[in-house]
């Protein structure tokens, strides 16, 4: 009896993870240098999530924003099932760089029912 209360209790846990995060899909990407490493903030359509992207310290900015773009594009593909484009602006500063994360364009190809 005890075993079968366990199994209902982990199907009840693993239901409750698939629900969607209170936070919104990423709509931008703040990275920034520090001497402590580098640092993310990533942008929903309800807050920020702030945070320390796993990289070396003196790992190169173009590899840093690089795996910032990919943190944020599996992020919003494993807790959105939606799939995004991350596009870097020039800095304006040496130290820190932002970048808008739109929707990924789908590809619209008709479906053989839709022929009319």
């Amino acid at each position: 009896m005890n075993s079968t209360m366990l199994d209902i209790g982990m199907v009840r846990r693993k239901k409750e993870k698939k629900e969607r995060p209170a936070w919104g899909v990423p709509k931008g990407i703040v990275l920034l240098a520090t001497p402590e490493g580098w640092r993310t903030s990533v942008l929903t359509g309800s807050g920020n999530l702030c945070g320390r992207l796993d990289v070396p310290i003196n790992t190169d900015p173009q590899d840093a924003r690089a795996a910032a773009a990919v943190m944020v594009t599996e992020l919003a593909r494993d807790f959105h099932d939606t799939e995004v484009e991350v596009g870097w602006e020039p800095p304006r500063e040496p130290w820190s760089w932002t970048a808008q994360v739109t929707l990924a364009a789908e590809n619209d190809s008709p479906s053989p029912d839709a022929e009319g």
